[in-house]
């Protein structure tokens, strides 16, 4: 089989504050901006990596959630209970002090894990876990 990830979903409560930190702050680019039936859908990602995106997306947003599907998501992602996404980097320290810096909600600082890599997390924005891995064998 020939299989590649294209895009993965993000729920955000807020477009713009989600957008200030993975582009400003983590340094992704947009790639799609869409308004649909009073919904918001922002698609971003890595310079590195053009084929791939994250698209950011209203909680619930599946159009046959009933609305106590929607507030049921909507309560998840205030308390930060949504899976999140894993990225790589280069220099996991130098990437912690900018993510650090932008005011982002620290849950690891940099650690040296026993499975090999190097790694910190935060949320973002909205409450989403945040992973940054360095490999060690790099």
């Amino acid at each position: 089989m020939d299989l590649k990830l294209k895009q993965c979903f993000i729920a955000v409560d807020d477009h713009d504050k989600a957008l200030a930190f993975y582009v400003d702050v983590l340094g992704m680019e947009v790639r799609n901006d869409v308004g649909f039936e009073g919904m918001r859908w922002v698609t971003v990602g890595s310079p590195l990596q053009p084929d791939v995106e994250i698209v950011l997306e209203p909680p619930g947003a599946n159009p046959d959630a009933s609305p106590a599907d929607r507030q049921a998501m909507a309560e998840l992602l205030a308390k930060g209970m949504l899976r999140g996404v894993i990225f790589t980097t280069a220099d996991c320290d130098a990437l912690y002090t900018r993510v650090e810096a932008s005011g982002a909600d620290v849950l690891q600082e940099p650690m040296d894990q026993p499975y090999g890599v190097r790694d910190c997390a935060f949320r973002d924005p909205a409450g989403n876990m945040l992973r940054f891995m360095e490999r060690a064998d790099k």
